[in-house]
């Protein structure tokens, strides 16, 4: 089994896209693909048209993560007190400090790395879209 992460924006699925991949790599399979390119969308409104219907994006082998914009004439609301977390469990201290500079720009911090009871060094925060991150590194692979 294999879970996928499949993230809501509020017409920021692009940016945020374009955003993370330079950070982590991989590819977006299948291209972004917006809700103009879907027959029967000509009723929308230009800013709805313009927004993803749907993008994927594989990092590696293992992580796949999906996402695409609610479209609020058909009633998506998105909240941002829905919170959902992308945990990402890595191979080192200094890993986990690079990724957290390139992604908490402009976002909140929850709570700072510090070594944790599970032992592990932790961090988890906000990014500038809403989206919640936890960074995770397990000394001695977790049987500390």
């Amino acid at each position: 089994m294999k879970i996928n992460p499949y993230l809501n924006f509020d017409g920021k699925a692009e940016e945020a896209f374009l955003f993370y991949q330079p950070i982590f790599g991989g590819k977006f399979l299948g291209g972004i693909r917006y809700f103009h390119s879907m027959e029967g969308m000509d009723q929308l409104s230009e800013s709805e048209r313009n927004r993803v219907m749907h993008v994927k994006w594989e990092i590696g082998t293992d992580l796949l993560i999906m996402a695409g914009d609610t479209l609020p004439s058909a009633g998506h609301i998105w909240k941002p007190d829905n919170h959902n977390y992308i945990s990402l469990n890595l191979d080192s201290i200094e890993e986990g400090e690079d990724l957290f500079q390139a992604l908490s720009d402009q976002g909140n911090i929850e709570m700072e790395y510090q070594k944790t009871f599970w032992g592990a060094y932790f961090r988890c925060f906000e990014d500038r879209f809403g989206i919640d991150w936890m960074i995770n590194y397990y000394l001695n692979n977790g049987k500390e």
